[in-house]
């Protein structure tokens, strides 16, 4: 027995679905201030935005002066920020030259310490796994993780500095 849903709620849902993923999913930003690891800002979308799509819906303003190293999902992202880095691509048929491939390693090397973010927000599982609360919630809930997150972070700089007093 196959169980239909009505037609208004397949449309809502037809907008989550991220073709990549094969699923229905909200897509979520997070831009880290790279000196001291602080989540600054969060953005939530819908499963088939772009990522690019989504920073310039969001219209977050970064500072010319600071360096933005972003991955392979912002390519273009130089038109808007000047300091802005993404890796290089492979052109069909081409592979990268020994210069652009140590480009890649060194921006790679800056991008580390976001995936070292993404990974420790993924250990609060609304990222990682299956969301199965209200999608208007989302948003709300990943900016109270964030918030979790800084105020840990904090919290162990000021211990680690000695700062410490019972």
């Amino acid at each position: 027995m196959s169980h239909k849903l009505p037609l208004n709620v397949q449309k809502q849902q037809k907008e989550f679905y991220s073709g990549k993923k094969r699923k229905h999913t909200l897509k979520s930003q997070i831009i880290v201030e790279q000196k001291n690891q602080l989540i600054v800002c969060t953005a939530v979308a819908k499963g088939k935005e772009h990522d690019f799509k989504i920073f310039k819906i969001t219209k977050i303003k970064i500072n010319k002066d600071v360096k933005c190293p972003a991955d392979k999902g912002y390519q273009g992202i130089i038109k808007i920020h000047k300091k802005s880095q993404t890796p290089h691509k492979n052109k069909k048929g081409q592979n990268l030259s020994q210069e652009q491939k140590i480009e890649n390693r060194k921006m790679s090397s800056l991008r580390i310490i976001i995936e070292h973010v993404n990974r420790d927000l993924k250990i609060f599982k609304i990222i990682s796994s299956r969301y199965r609360n209200r999608r208007e919630r989302f948003l709300l809930r990943l900016n109270l993780i964030a918030g979790i997150y800084n105020y840990e972070l904090c919290c162990l700089k000021f211990v680690n500095n000695g700062d410490f007093r019972s």
